[in-house]
């Protein structure tokens, strides 16, 4: 199997196929932890992202079972989240350090990694309970899989069309709500919900990737580079607030100065960027490019 739809197949038989996949890999891989657990951890909570994206495209026809699902999902995520953060403060504080403006901003960069690989490892070393959270989230797993085998659609071809452009359409309409924010502010919020349109966005190019091949790869391309652009800007975020509530993270006054200064610069060019990517991959109008998903969906599900 693979994260796509296949039109020919019924809708409700390939839905349930993929969910199922996302779920058994979580599971699989949190028993098994072939690179270490927190890369186990970080892999599973990429395929609950997988299927959160999947359930909200088909929301309106089970609103109940997309509610309550994503709520199981997102608490699962969330109860593995601990450790994944920390590291991921440790990522993007290489990632400044890396864009560093001169040798004395590398240098106090290279201290603030430094603390924040101490703080990634006290936090892992004092995290004893996660072999109870990993158990945890794989039994929420199966009882995840329980509700899904319970879940059918209405399998007629248009019937199916209709339920893909709704969800579509949906999708465009509240990333086009959250571009609107971004260009009106500069909070991290704003940023926060537009990388998580575009996410879904991302998701559902990739479940339709068979009914345009080349086409939707490349949009999937530009959609990739938009969520991983945002999820930098997320991380500053996240790195900035955690600094203001410890400012001894980033050590003394002159490494907080150039601290402060890397993000500040790197945050603007950041949302610049995010924006014109943004401009991009949401040219169409929801209602025209919804269309055309349905037109393109009906013909290869003939």
């Amino acid at each position: 199997m693979t994260y796509a739809f296949e039109p020919g197949r019924p809708f409700s038989e390939d839905f349930r196929a993929i969910a199922a996949e996302q779920l058994t890999q979580a599971v699989m891989t949190l028993e098994d932890r072939p690179d270490g657990m927190h890369e186990a951890i970080h892999d599973a909570r990429k395929n609950f992202k997988r299927l959160r994206s999947l359930y909200r495209l088909v929301a309106a026809d089970v609103p109940l079972f997309q509610k309550h699902e994503n709520a199981r999902i997102r608490d699962m995520a969330r109860n593995l989240s601990t450790v994944r953060d920390a590291a991921a403060l440790v990522e993007n504080a290489h990632y400044l350090k890396a864009a560093a403006c001169n040798e004395e901003e590398e240098r106090a960069l290279a201290h603030v990694c430094e603390r924040l690989t101490t703080r990634r490892d006290r936090i892992t070393a004092s995290a004893t309970d996660i072999e109870d959270r990993v158990s945890a989230t794989i039994v929420r797993c199966e009882q995840a899989l329980q509700a899904l085998s319970q879940v059918t659609f209405d399998d007629r071809r248009r019937k199916t069309a209709d339920r893909l452009t709704k969800g579509w359409r949906r999708t465009l309409k509240r990333a086009r709500r959250a571009r609107q924010a971004c260009s009106e502010t500069s909070e991290a919020p704003a940023f926060h919900e537009l990388r998580k349109r575009a996410q879904d966005y991302r998701m559902h190019l990739g479940l339709m990737h068979a009914v345009w091949p080349s086409a939707l790869q490349a949009k999937r391309a530009e959609a990739k580079a938009l969520v991983d652009t945002l999820g930098h800007l997320n991380d500053l975020a996240v790195m900035t607030q955690l600094i203001n509530e410890d400012p001894g993270l980033a050590g003394n006054s002159q490494d907080q100065a150039h601290l402060i200064a890397a993000v500040i610069d790197r945050q603007g060019s950041l949302r610049k960027h995010a924006l014109d990517l943004a401009a991009e991959v949401f040219q169409e109008e929801p209602d025209d490019e919804s269309r055309t998903i349905r037109l393109l969906w009906l013909d290869a599900a003939r």
